[in-house]
């Protein structure tokens, strides 16, 4: 399959996929933590998905493609400690901490990987 936009990449499916559920989770959370763990957990993962989208827009410049990945790739390590504050808060239980942290973990591989051979994605 030819890949012609952000969209088709699997890396940026799985981080939209990974944000939904993080925004359906949080729905659940205590209202005092709407304005910050809420907040943050829900910024940081459309985040992952929102820097690939612009890695995949600025492929023409090797360095600027790397840089907008390298930013997914904090985002979703970021995300992956909101979800460990939301596990020792018990707003999750170990099941969906474990689920969503692994999916973060695979996202992040497949963000090193472009980042370790951009000359495969880059124009």
């Amino acid at each position: 399959m030819k890949i012609k936009t952000h969209k088709d990449l699997k890396v940026y499916q799985l981080a939209f996929e990974a944000a939904m559920e993080i925004l359906e989770i949080t729905k659940s959370f205590p209202r005092e933590e709407r304005y910050s763990l809420v907040d943050q957990m829900r910024r940081s993962s459309r985040s992952v998905a929102a820097n690939i989208s612009e890695a995949f827009r600025k492929r023409r410049y090797e360095k600027a493609f790397i840089s907008k990945l390298s930013d997914s790739e904090g985002e979703a390590a970021e995300t992956q400690v909101w979800l460990d504050f939301s596990l020792s808060c018990k707003y999750i239980d170990k099941e969906i901490h474990d689920m969503l942290f692994n999916k973060y973990d695979h996202i992040i591989a497949m963000i090193v990987n472009m980042i370790n051979q951009p000359g495969k994605w880059t124009l």
